[in-house]
């Protein structure tokens, strides 16, 4: 993973844990179920960003080479690993 792209990464995280504190405590308070999970929605949204990210860095980085100096067997094995994760399916 590139350096800028774990910056954003944790930033993200740092966020996405102060989301999921802030429902924590929005059930312990017995809040507005609507809003209790509309913050929950935000946090699901943030950890897709997140996945997003790294995905995209993952191509960037790891495909890329593997396309460029790998041979077919890495090829191939980044490739359904890029299906699997994105189409929610076990590897």
């Amino acid at each position: 993973m590139r350096d800028e792209t774990q910056r954003k990464a944790d930033a993200r995280l740092a966020r996405i844990g102060g989301q999921i504190s802030a429902v924590r405590k929005m059930v312990a308070e017995d809040r507005y179920c609507i809003d209790v999970v509309r913050q929950v929605q935000a946090a699901r949204s943030a950890l897709s960003s997140l996945e997003a990210l790294i995905i995209d860095d993952h191509v960037d980085t790891c495909v890329q080479h593997a396309l460029e100096d790998g041979g077919a067997t890495e090829r191939r094995e980044k490739v359904t690993e890029l299906v699997s994760i994105l189409t929610g399916r076990k590897k």
